[in-house]
């Protein structure tokens, strides 16, 4: 399993691929595959929970994904994203449920949706052994501030992002995500800081790429702009359920194959 250094190795010298997982079946399919790094989002809320956005998705629902993924991934690094009000409001308990992820669920780091409030988590954090990820730009959680819109098209919102990223690799973070922002802007904040940045529809200047599972295998009934679908497992799930309703209707399963007797039970009736 790489560590946090291991990453960190990587910039600028091999592509860091990250995706998510929510379960530990999928975790464990991606972690087949090779990939570096885990993200447990908390897109669990739209991806696979249901909800609008990904503001309803509680620590509890959280922790139960990061260990079922943790006990599925064998190699990646697991990173636990932390849901909305799971952190900010206070440090202890910040710390507390930051830690719980590591300590009681198995991931190696967790990942906080950042801005000037985060930069003295992401040290507390880091000085208590909790690797920690930031992300800048299109912070989901603040969809009801700032939408889903590409962000930092004005060079003051630029400059703040360029300030917040060097702020919190200052502070100890081992690793950014930059989220629809233009992608000049990417490469200008990857040359500035020294740890890894992952981009999402961030372009293709930054170290690593990272997607949401549902988007890349064509789960989703819907993708953002930037992301690209590499398969069509919907529609592949479709045809095999529409097969299992045919030949349930017509009779032809469960076949002979697919269940026995027993000589002596022919009489109970």
């Amino acid at each position: 399993m790489p560590t946090v250094r291991d990453l960190q190795a990587m910039a600028g010298e091999e592509p860091i691929t990250m995706l998510t997982a929510y379960d530990a079946v999928t975790a464990s399919i991606v972690d087949d595959t090779g990939v570096d790094v885990i993200l447990v989002g908390d897109s669990m809320g739209n991806a696979v929970l249901g909800h609008d956005d990904t503001l309803p998705v509680t620590l509890d629902e959280m922790a139960s994904r990061v260990g079922a993924v943790a006990r599925g991934a064998d190699d990646a690094l697991v990173v636990a994203d932390m849901p909305f009000l799971s952190f900010g409001a206070d440090e202890g308990e910040s710390v507390r449920n930051c830690g719980r992820m590591l300590k009681e669920e198995g991931a190696n780091a967790v990942k906080l949706e950042s801005g000037p409030h985060t930069v003295d988590l992401t040290e507390r954090l880091t000085d208590l052994g909790i690797p920690t990820m930031a992300h800048l730009g299109l912070t989901p959680q603040s969809v009801n501030q700032t939408g889903y819109t590409r962000q930092a098209t004005d060079r003051a919102e630029a400059e703040e992002i360029l300030d917040l990223a060097r702020e919190h690799e200052a502070a100890g973070a081992f690793a950014l995500v930059l989220e629809h922002v233009p992608a000049n802007l990417a490469g200008q904040v990857t040359e500035a800081v020294d740890i890894p940045t992952i981009g999402i529809g961030a372009g293709g200047d930054c170290d690593g790429q990272v997607l949401v599972f549902t988007d890349v295998v064509g789960l989703s009934a819907s993708s953002p702009p930037f992301a690209e679908q590499f398969g069509d497992v919907r529609g592949e799930v479709a045809d095999a359920v529409d097969e299992y309703i045919d030949a349930v209707e017509s009779g032809a399963f469960p076949a002979e194959s697919h269940s026995h007797t027993e000589d002596e039970l022919d009489d109970l009736y």
